[in-house]
């Protein structure tokens, strides 16, 4: 009685994780890496906010995507 509970159970499992798109055989993870480095940042500006000077964040990791980090040395990093 047992295994047979067990073996519906892994069955229906299976069928919701299918049903959910998650086919246990393809499921690939990906992560994507923050470096701990911190820019010296002077403003960053987005898009939603036109040319309005925003308060810096450390690094593209930590700021929207679409905004551009202005450092200190007058050079900027487009954060994709």
């Amino acid at each position: 009685m047992a295994r047979s509970n067990a073996c519906c159970l892994a069955l229906l499992l299976l069928c919701g994780a299918i049903l959910l798109g998650m086919n246990p055989g393809t499921m690939v993870m990906s992560a994507v890496a923050c470096p701990l480095v911190c820019l010296d940042v002077d403003y960053m500006t987005c898009p939603s906010t036109g040319d309005e000077h925003l308060s810096p964040q450390c690094n593209c990791c930590l700021a929207p995507k679409g905004c551009t980090l202005h450092l200190t040395d007058g050079t900027s990093v487009s954060c994709s």
